[in-house]
Order: C-alpha cells, then structure tokens, then sequence
C-alpha cells in the first residue's frame, strides 16, 4: 500500500488545556512524514485541512481517500506543493512541472492525475503536501523560490531576523483559500513568527525544515494566557487551531513551511499577543 490515511478531530481550547505531554503530541503532531515510496496524508478537521508527503522513488500517484468521498482526489480541492528534497517533478493531468530544491506548485481543483517523481530514485524529491476544499478552479502554477514575494521581519538582536517568503497567495498565484509559503531564520535567530498571534479565521500548519541533526525546535500553542510547548525535529508538522497562538524558537537556526485555509485570503488579518501577555 503507497498511501497512508490519519485522521485527527478538533479539539477545543478548554480540553487542551488538560491534556498532558502524550495527549498533545498525539492531537497536533506530525510525526510520520517523508517516508521512502509512500504518500501519506493527515486529514484535519480543521477547516478540513490536509497536510501530508510524498516521496518517490518509482512514479506516485495521488490517489483519492475515503474520508473525501470523492472520484479522484482533486474534486473539490486544491493542492499546495513544496519539494524539500533533491530534484523531481509533478505530473497533473500529462503536463510535467519540474520542482527544484525549495521550488512550489498549486494545483487547482479538477485535476484529475497527479503523479509524483524524482530524478534519482537514491536522491528522491521529498513533496510537502497542503490541500484545502475549493469551490472552483484556478490554474496549476509553478513558484520557483526566486519568483517568491520576500518579506525580511524581526532583526539578530532580537533571534529572531528571517526572510519570509510567499510562494502560494494572493498576488503570486490565485487561490480559493490555501496559502502557502516558507520562512527562512539567518544565523544565529532561532524565533519565528514573533510576536505570536492567533487568527480566529483561519487554521494553520507549521512543518519544520532544515532543523540540523541533534538540533531541536520547541513550538509554542495554546491560548495566550494558556499556552503549551511541544518539542519537535526535522520533518515534523504540528496542526495549530484557529485559537491557538503558533510561535516556536529552535536550538539552532531552522526553516519552516506554514500552509493555512479558513475564512479568508488576507494575510495580515490577525490578532497579535504582546511578548509580555504570554503566560
């Protein structure tokens, strides 16, 4: 079997805030991703979010999955790509896009055949997966990291300088409600996305990249006032809810993909949590 199913339900704020070490790793966490030879998929019910991999090192085929009911799996989705792996390409529906290293592609609802594949089977690309319920189609787009929308935040002094860069949204590439893209922290920062902030609209997914062997990353949910940490390493997601704040602050400098879906495509919509209001 090449594909791999899991789903997770919602949690509300006031059951996490019981839950112990195992209970949140087991509600939130990704542990399972870019396995050789597999697609696997993680289905939320979170804005019915899906986040997941593939990894070929013979031609993969996204094949559709019982929780969606649907003919083939780009029905009524659309679907976000990253490669974090060596070279490799996407097949939809007979025309190939080739994805370098850090390269995106967003797929639109009513692609009937998406076949992953890798230049070398010994160096396989390694896709990252997000995909969104869509009310209508948009065409297939490649982003290579160059052609992405660059926004430098923070500063050293503060750990926490990166270059954030928009790969899937608006202005680079239309969309019904995925957006995706990649934060790059420089040396010496480990803090991402801080100050943290929750946005009500929309849900979000983190996945952590470029995490060096022996290093770690905590990431940091919850409610403001009621936050929790889950440790995390190289090419682990972690779903964060609509309520949660999602931050997190590695032992080294680390990339980090975020993919979201909810209400709406304004990026900038969200409530910020003073550094200093954290509990």
């Amino acid at each position: 079997m090449t594909t791999l199913v899991e789903t997770r339900y919602a949690s509300s704020p006031e059951a996490v805030k019981k839950y112990d070490t195992t209970e949140l790793r087991n509600e939130f966490l990704i542990s399972n991703l870019m396995q050789k030879g597999k697609v696997n998929l993680t289905y939320t019910h979170y804005d019915r979010y899906i986040a997941g991999s593939a990894v070929p090192e013979k031609p993969l085929k996204l094949e559709t999955i019982d929780p969606l009911k649907a003919e083939y799996f780009l029905e009524r989705r659309e679907l976000g790509i990253i490669n974090v792996g060596a070279n490799g390409a996407v097949e939809v529906d007979g025309t190939t896009y080739v994805l370098g290293h850090k390269d995106a592609l967003y797929i639109g609802r009513g692609a009937k055949e998406v076949i992953f594949k890798s230049d070398e089977a010994d160096k396989p690309a390694k896709f990252y997966l997000n995909s969104a319920p869509a009310h209508t189609h948009y065409p297939t787009k490649k982003v290579s990291l160059a052609e992405a929308n660059k926004l430098e935040l923070g500063s050293l002094e503060t750990a926490n300088h990166r270059t954030v860069n928009q790969m899937i949204i608006g202005g680079v590439v239309t969309t019904c409600q995925l957006q995706m893209g990649m934060t790059e922290l420089k040396t010496g920062s480990v803090w991402n996305t801080m100050p943290a902030h929750v946005h009500d609209r929309r849900m979000e997914v983190y996945f952590y990249l470029d995490v060096p062997e022996g290093q770690s990353v905590c990431h940091f949910m919850g409610q403001p006032q009621e936050t929790r940490h889950i440790w995390m390493q190289n090419h682990e997601a972690v779903i964060s809810p609509p309520w949660s704040i999602h931050c997190g602050s590695g032992t080294s400098n680390y990339t980090f993909i975020w993919g979201m879906a909810g209400e709406n495509l304004d990026y900038g919509d969200m409530d910020v949590a003073k550094i200093t209001d954290l509990k």
